[in-house]
């Protein structure tokens, strides 16, 4: 029975590393593809090549090209993404983030998830205070009628003068000037009397 066992064990072992060899030979034959002296190294590279090609094949390199490539060159050297989660850039080393740098990328993302959060939930808190006092307020209001306020004791009024009696010429500019005055601020007192209506 053990002789049985063995010779199925051999039987799946062999078969195992059959399939991992083909698996490494696979893997390295579509690295060494992707390698090509002739592939493209980044996104500018493969985009300049998709802007040669011709109609639609045009448009599905370009696709592909920004598929391949998630990092953009920058001018004085070296490679940025742009997260567009986030709304900002990250300098990377190479045309595509490395497992550390996406790392990287990835805890911003959650250090600015929480942020977004935390000003959401301030925000939240301030419009509510604010209804809060709105609210209070409102009701401390009481419209009603008008409250018109009187003083106890009013004051009492000075003698009006006349100057008319001082006239030595009737007739004069300063006396018709002065009765005019008179006259005016007699009806203007009498108009603000109460009950005068």
């Amino acid at each position: 029975m053990s002789v049985l066992w063995n010779g199925g064990g051999v039987k799946r072992l062999s078969t195992a590393i059959l399939g991992l060899s083909a698996l490494a030979i696979l893997t390295a034959w579509a690295g060494s593809r992707s390698s090509s002296p002739d592939a493209p190294r980044d996104f500018e590279e493969c985009a300049e090549r998709a802007q040669n090609a011709s109609g639609a094949e045009r448009n599905a390199q370009a696709t592909e090209c920004g598929a391949r490539f998630a990092g953009r060159r920058k001018a004085g050297g070296g490679y940025t993404y742009f997260d567009f989660m986030q709304n900002r850039t990250f300098d990377i080393a190479g045309p595509n983030p490395t497992v550390e740098e996406r790392r990287y990328i990835d805890s911003e993302y959650m250090r600015f998830l929480d942020s977004e959060r935390s000003d959401a939930l301030s925000a939240e808190l301030a419009q509510r205070q604010a209804e809060k006092l709105v609210a209070g307020f409102e009701s401390t209001l009481t419209v009603g009628a008008p409250i018109i306020l009187l003083p106890k004791n009013p004051p009492s009024k000075p003698p009006i003068i006349s100057r008319t009696k001082h006239c030595k010429m009737e007739g004069s500019l300063s006396c018709s000037w002065a009765k005019l005055k008179s006259a005016v601020r007699d009806a203007f007192a009498s108009a603000t009397k109460p009950g005068s209506d």
